[in-house]
């Protein structure tokens, strides 16, 4: 069988990469789609997957008809996409009192919208090959909340809604729709924030340390490989304990 092609969003990020990695490494042919207007995050990017299956496209996520004509280009080349991770993501950060406009449709279009926009021109492709693996990224903050999140908060949960309608919509076509929740990890994002602040999160992680973006890209691996076909609408949280639930 030939290989199966595997887009991820964000895809030049901190976990991004990591998934792209981990997907390539499973034997998929990877599309790391992410904004192209950072010529030195992309070529720190191809020296990182050097060597593997693995390929930049530029991509605007926030942008429908972009989206439509690079699902199209993929299936014009007989590529799938057969496995969609949907791992881009922005923060603009603060309290609801002091958030503007801009900061709150940014946040919902980065971090939401772009799920539509992927899935919406991928689904149909999917549903009719018969195969699927939709792994939307969310957040530990989806759950919980956090101060001064209130955009990028609703913007996570609001995928857990999204991944359990569309997963009962194609569950019988052979698709299945997941989304995975990290906890705080080893990133750029969270390297950003001030060291008291950052240890003061790490102290309340029950495992006593941050999470390393190989371990959500394995939650991913494991979510989009070919014999995970009874799992559907579930999130899988990877946050070293921080927030749990029954």
């Amino acid at each position: 069988m030939d290989k199966r092609t595997a887009v991820v969003t964000g895809g030049i990020g901190g976990l991004g990469t990591a998934i792209c990695i981990a997907l390539a490494r499973a034997g998929r042919r990877v599309v790391a789609a992410d904004l192209g207007g950072h010529p030195e995050r992309v070529a720190r990017f191809q020296a990182e997957v050097d060597g593997l299956d693995v390929r930049f496209a530029p991509l605007d996520v926030s942008d429908f008809d972009a989206c439509g004509e690079f699902v199209r280009g993929i299936e014009t080349a007989g590529q799938g996409p057969d496995i969609l991770v949907n791992a881009a993501g922005i923060t603009r950060d603060t309290t609801l009192r002091k958030m503007d406009r801009g900061q709150w449709e940014s946040v919902l279009s980065v971090n939401l919208d772009s799920v539509f926009n992927l899935c919406r021109h991928a689904i149909d492709g999917m549903t009719g090959r018969g195969f699927g693996r939709i792994v939307n990224i969310s957040s530990v903050n989806g759950q919980t909340g956090q101060f001064g999140q209130t955009n990028y908060s609703a913007a996570k949960a609001g995928m857990h809604g999204f991944t359990m309608a569309l997963a009962r919509e194609v569950a019988r076509k052979g698709v299945t729709v997941n989304s995975v929740s990290p906890g705080y990890c080893e990133t750029a994002l969270v390297a950003a924030i001030p060291d008291e602040i950052r240890q003061g999160i790490v102290d309340k992680v029950p495992v006593g340390r941050l999470g390393h973006p190989d371990e959500i890209a394995r939650t991913v691996a494991f979510l989009s490989d070919d014999e995970a076909g009874y799992i559907t609408g579930a999130n899988i949280p990877v946050n070293g304990g921080l927030y749990m639930a029954f």
